[in-house]
C-alpha cells in the first residue's frame, strides 16, 4: 500500500506545484541621449510610432489607469495595462490583459539609461506559457523585443 500512495502523493505535489515564470530581457544601444531615447519611447501608446509590427494604438483608461489596445499588422489585438510609469528615472511596467501572444500572468518593464556617451534600453519581461512550451513563448516575447527595440534604436538616431 505504502509503494502506491508515495508515487500517488508525488504526482499530487506536481499537479498543484504553480508553473515558473519565465523571463525573456533584451537590451539595445543607442547613441542619442538617455533623454532623447526616452520621447522616442513615448507615452504608453508611444509604442504604436516605433513597433513595427503595430498598426494602430488606442488609449483609454479603466480604474484609474491607461490601458492600450494594439491592432496588430496582419490581424491580432493586444489589451494592456500601464501598471506604473517614472518618467523621471525612465521606465514603466505593463501588463497584458489579453491578446495572442502564447502567454499568461505576463509583466514586462521598458527602461531607458544612460550608457557611455549613449543610451541602453532594457525591454524586459517575465511570464508563464499558454498553449506553447516555454521554448516557444520565450521566442516570441524575444522576437517582440528584438523588433520594438530596433525601431526604438533607428528612430532615435
Amino acid at each position: 500500500m505504502l509503494k502506491i500512495a508515495v508515487p500517488a502523493m508525488a504526482l499530487a505535489m506536481v499537479s498543484i506545484t504553480p508553473a515558473i515564470a519565465l523571463e525573456v530581457t533584451k537590451s539595445v544601444m543607442v547613441q542619442a541621449s538617455p533623454e532623447a531615447v526616452w520621447k522616442t519611447v513615448g507615452g504608453f501608446c508611444g509604442i504604436g510610432d516605433w513597433h513595427p509590427v503595430i498598426e494602430k494604438c488606442v488609449l483609454s483608461k479603466k480604474d484609474g489607469k491607461e490601458e492600450r489596445t494594439l491592432s496588430l499588422k496582419g490581424g491580432g489585438t493586444i489589451v494592456e495595462q500601464e501598471q506604473s510609469r517614472n518618467d523621471k528615472k525612465m521606465d514603466y511596467t505593463y501588463t497584458i490583459l489579453s491578446g495572442p501572444l502564447p502567454v499568461e500572468d505576463y509583466r514586462s518593464t521598458i527602461m531607458v539609461e544612460k550608457d557611455g556617451s549613449g543610451s541602453k534600453v532594457t525591454w524586459t519581461g517575465s511570464f508563464k506559457a499558454k498553449g506553447a512550451s516555454d521554448d516557444k513563448a520565450k521566442e516570441a516575447i524575444a522576437g517582440v523585443y528584438d523588433a520594438g527595440l530596433k525601431g526604438i534604436a533607428a528612430k532615435a538616431k
